[in-house]
């Protein structure tokens, strides 16, 4: 199937929560760079695009969105491909989202987790590529992150771009996407506190591995979809 919707925003955006919305309206699954923790398998077709020699149709097969890591990295590339395919921009606050990476993705344990895994070469190509080593530069993450924005914004034209807060809810999502408003509430997941938590039960219990972190996020995942 052709990607549906394409998320352009950085990770730390919301991405977690946004993929759930998305799925529960139709646009699933979504893909995340939880898909790849879950399938390292995928690594190598994300290496080959960011060589310049991509397989869209391969590694979205069975896909209808994708948001966050590494899709966001390629999301011109992704709206040529799929000129039919809304693009979603999702944001927050630069400090604040300069704050949370260094809590979570771009931590000192998350680094170290990634840096001694096989994906590493996947990471470099991909997440890392524009932060070379200044990933704590706070001046720099602020810019990196207001120069993406703009460049989206840029790019696509306004009729195919939604600019997005994950707190303004479903109302603004589902009429870009022409969708029915749930009844539920929108997801709201991967905060944090949350990813914290994850993180130091995972280092009290072992050193931990890619498969490791794939199981524990698709334990998330799976609580989140089917909430008590």
């Amino acid at each position: 199937m052709p990607l549906e919707v394409i998320g352009a925003g950085l990770g730390r955006t919301g991405t977690v929560s946004l993929k759930l919305a998305l799925e529960q309206l139709g646009f699933g699954p979504c893909y995340h760079m939880t898909e790849l923790l879950m399938h390292p398998d995928h690594a190598a077709g994300w290496v080959r695009a960011a060589d310049g020699h991509p397989d869209w149709e391969g590694i979205f097969s069975g896909y209808a969105a994708t948001v966050d890591y590494p899709g966001c990295s390629f999301w011109r590339e992704l709206a040529r491909r799929y000129p039919s395919a809304k693009v979603l921009l999702s944001v927050r606050d630069p400090d604040q989202w300069f704050e949370s990476t260094q809590a979570t993705i771009f931590s000192d344990a998350s680094s170290a987790t990634l840096n001694a895994s096989p994906l590493r070469g996947f990471f470099e190509k991909t997440v890392w590529r524009d932060l070379s080593d200044r990933v704590h530069d706070r001046a720099f993450m602020v810019e990196l992150f207001r120069r993406h924005n703009a460049e989206v914004e840029r790019t696509i034209p306004k009729e195919r771009l939604l600019v997005y807060n994950v707190t303004q809810g479903w109302t603004p999502l589902c009429n870009f996407l022409g969708a029915p408003i749930p009844d539920n509430p929108f997801p709201c997941t991967n905060s944090r506190d949350e990813y914290a938590a994850r993180s130091a039960a995972r280092a009290k219990a072992a050193a931990s591995t890619i498969a490791e972190w794939g199981e524990e996020i698709r334990a998330h995942l799976n609580r989140q979809r089917t909430p008590d």
